[in-house]
C-alpha cells in the first residue's frame, strides 16, 4: 500500500508541472547558473541578478551539482546573463529534480512512520500527501520537501537512539536550510540531558543526582563541528559576506503575505488605530501602509511601536523557554521521552512561526510535519492537528494567487481534510463501546461547537475569495482577501498553539500509558 501511495502522489507531481510558478523558480535556476559558472569564492558575492545566493554551503553544493546535470537539459539555463529564463526543457528539468529529491521525504517518512506500533500507514499517508508541500514544492516551487527528510531522518535516529546520528543529521540540514535554527534549542537541551546527563542514585532510590559525561559531550561536539567544518571551511575568508546573506534583516516584520502569526494581528491593529485616528485628524508618515500591499520592505508602525529584529527574538526565545524547561524534566523518563521531544519540537516551531521576523507562511509546515506523526500518539495530538492542518495549509492559499488554481487548492485541501477527519479520530474511540463517541449535529469528530463552526467558516472564506472582483471591491480593496485570510487563519493557528502548549506543560508521565494504550512506539516497549 506504501508503494501504491507513492505512485499516486508522484502521479499527482508530474501532472502538476505546467501549472504556475512563483519567482522562485528563477531563484533556483540563477543559483544553478551562479554555482556552475563562478568559483566557491564567488558564489556569495554574486549580485547579476536580485536573486543573490542566500543559503548555506551544503545548499550551494547541492544546486552545484544539479547544475551538472541540468547542462544536459538546457545549457541556456546555466548562463548567469539569461535571466528569467524557462525553456520548457528546464522548466521540466527544474521540476524533476524537486521530485527526485523527494525521495530523501520519502524514506525519512517511512523511516519514521516504520517506528509505529498502530496508524503507520496514516502517518505516511498523512506526510507524503501534505498538501502544503505540494502547493509549495511542485506549484509554487521549492525543495521544503527534500529538507523535511533529513529532519525526519533526524527525528527517527532520535527515536531509535542513535544519539550521534540524530546530533549528524540536523547538523547536516541546519547546514543545507538555516531556518531550522529555530528549532536547534530543543536539539540542544534533549541532546544534553538524554546523553550527557545521566540520572543515578547515590545513596538509594531516594537521592537521585546527575552526572555529566564529558565523553559524550565530546563526541556530539566533534560531530557538530565537523560538519560545520566541512560546510564553512571553504568559505573562512569571506565569512562576513556569507553571514550578510544569510541574515537579510532589513527584509521587514512581515513577508509579501502575511504569514498568519502574532505579528499578523499586531500589524491590522496598528492599521485599524490608524484608521480610528485618521478620524480625528491625525497624518501617517508615507510608509505606513506598504505591509497591506503585499511588499517585502522595512516599514514603520504608524501607531503602535515598531518592532525591530531583536525584540522578535527576545519574543521567540521568552516563549520557547517554558517548553525547553518542560523537556528537560520529562526526558528523565527514558520510556517517554522520545514523544517529549517530538511535542517540545511542535511547540518550538510553533513559538519561531509566532514571533519570527520575516516568517514566511509555509514555515507553518515546520510544526505540522512532527504533529503529523504525532497525530496517531494521543488524542490531543490528534485534536490539534486537525485544527492547525485545516488553518496552516489554508493559509498557504495566497501564495498560489491565479485563479485557475483555485479549484486544485480546495481539492488538495478537501482531500487531506477528509482523510485526517475520517481516520484520525477512530483511533480514538470510546474504549468502553470501541465506537465513535457521540456529537452533537454539524459538529467534527474530536472538536467542540466552537472549533467545528470555526473550521466551517473556511468555506465562506473561501467563497469571498472568489466572489471579491464579481462585488466590485477588487479595485477599492485589493488587499482585503488577503487581510482577512491572514487574518482568519492566525485565529486557528494561536489558538491552536496555546491550547498545545497547555497540553505539553501540563503533561503527566503517570497518565501517559493509559493515554497511548496501543497508539505507542516500539521503541517505548523496548525501553530505549
Amino acid at each position: 500500500m506504501i508503494t501504491q501511495v507513492t505512485v499516486i502522489v508522484t502521479a499527482v507531481k508530474l501532472l502538476f508541472m505546467p501549472l504556475y510558478r512563483s519567482t522562485d523558480f528563477e531563484v533556483h535556476r540563477n543559483w544553478l547558473a551562479i554555482t556552475h559558472n563562478k568559483s566557491i569564492d564567488q558564489w556569495y558575492f554574486e549580485s547579476t541578478s536580485e536573486w543573490t545566493l542566500d543559503y548555506p554551503p551544503f545548499f550551494a553544493w547541492l544546486e552545484c551539482a544539479l547544475s551538472h546535470v541540468a547542462k544536459y537539459f538546457d545549457p541556456e539555463m546555466l548562463k548567469i546573463e539569461n535571466l528569467y529564463y524557462a525553456s520548457e526543457v528546464t522548466v521540466i528539468f527544474q521540476r524533476l529534480s524537486v521530485i527526485v529529491l523527494d525521495l530523501f521525504y520519502i524514506y525519512g517518512v517511512k523511516q519514521c512512520s516504520d517506528l509505529l506500533d498502530n496508524g503507520k500507514l496514516l502517518v505516511f499517508i498523512l506526510l507524503v500527501a501534505n498538501p502544503g508541500l505540494l502547493m509549495v514544492d511542485h506549484i509554487h516551487f521549492q525543495y521544503n520537501g527534500f529538507l523535511y527528510g533529513l529532519m525526519l531522518i533526524s527525528i527517527s535516529h532520535m527515536i531509535k537512539g542513535n544519539v550521534i546520528q540524530t546530533a549528524l543529521w540536523f547538523a547536516i540540514l541546519l547546514n543545507f536550510k538555516h531556518i531550522y535554527l529555530y528549532i536547534a534549542p530543543v536539539y540542544v537541551v534533549f541532546l544534553l540531558r538524554a546523553y550527557c546527563f545521566t540520572v543515578s542514585s547515590k545513596d538509594g532510590v531516594h537521592t537521585p543526582w546527575y552526572s555529566f559525561s564529558f565523553t559524550n559531550l565530546t563526541k556530539l561536539g566533534t560531530t557538530v563541528i565537523a560538519v560545520f567544518a566541512l560546510s564553512f571551511g571553504p568559505f573562512i575568508h569571506q565569512l562576513p559576506q556569507l553571514f550578510s546573506r544569510l541574515f537579510p534583516f532589513k527584509r521587514g516584520l512581515s513577508h509579501a503575505y502575511w504569514a498568519p502569526n502574532f505579528w499578523a494581528l499586531y500589524n491590522f491593529a496598528d492599521k485599524v488605530l490608524l484608521f480610528l485616528l485618521k478620524k480625528i485628524g491625525f497624518k501617517a508618515s508615507s510608509n505606513v501602509a506598504s505591509m497591506t500591499g503585499g511588499l517585502v520592505q522595512e516599514f514603520e508602525h504608524s501607531v503602535l511601536p515598531t518592532v525591530r529584529p531583536s525584540v522578535t527574538f527576545l519574543f521567540t526565545l521568552m516563549s520557547m523557554l517554558p517548553a525547553l524547561i518542560k523537556l528537560w524534566h520529562l526526558g528523565a523518563d527514558r520510556r517517554y521521552r522520545n514523544m517529549s521531544f517530538i511535542r517540545c519540537l511542535t511547540v518550538c516551531a510553533s513559538c519561531a512561526f509566532m514571533f519570527g521576523w520575516h516568517v514566511h507562511e509555509k514555515a507553518i509546515l515546520m510544526a505540522l510535519i512532527p504533529l503529523s506523526f504525532l497525530s496517531v500518539l494521543g488524542e490531543d495530538d490528534g485534536k490539534c492537528y486537525l485544527i492547525l492542518s485545516t488553518a496552516g495549509h489554508y493559509s498557504l492559499f495566497p501564495l498560489l494567487y491565479p485563479k485557475n488554481l483555485g479549484a486544485i487548492k480546495l481539492f488538495l485541501l478537501l482531500t487531506h481534510c477528509a482523510m485526517g477527519f475520517v481516520n484520525v479520530p477512530r483511533l480514538y474511540d470510546d474504549p468502553k463501546t470501541k465506537k465513535p463517541r457521540r456529537r452533537g449535529f454539524m459538529i467534527l469528530p474530536m472538536l467542540n461547537w466552537y472549533e467545528s463552526l470555526y473550521l466551517y467558516g473556511f468555506l465562506l472564506l473561501f467563497i469571498y475569495d472568489i466572489l471579491h472582483s464579481s462585488l466590485g471591491f477588487d479595485k477599492r480593496f485589493p488587499f482585503l482577501p488577503l487581510m482577512i485570510t491572514s487574518l482568519y487563519c492566525s485565529v486557528g493557528v494561536i489558538y491552536s498553539w496555546l491550547t498545545y502548549y497547555y497540553y505539553f506543560l501540563t503533561f503527566n508521565v503517570s497518565r501517559v500509558p493509559t493515554l497511548l494504550t496501543a497508539r505507542t512506539l516500539r521503541y517505548h516497549r523496548k525501553g530505549k
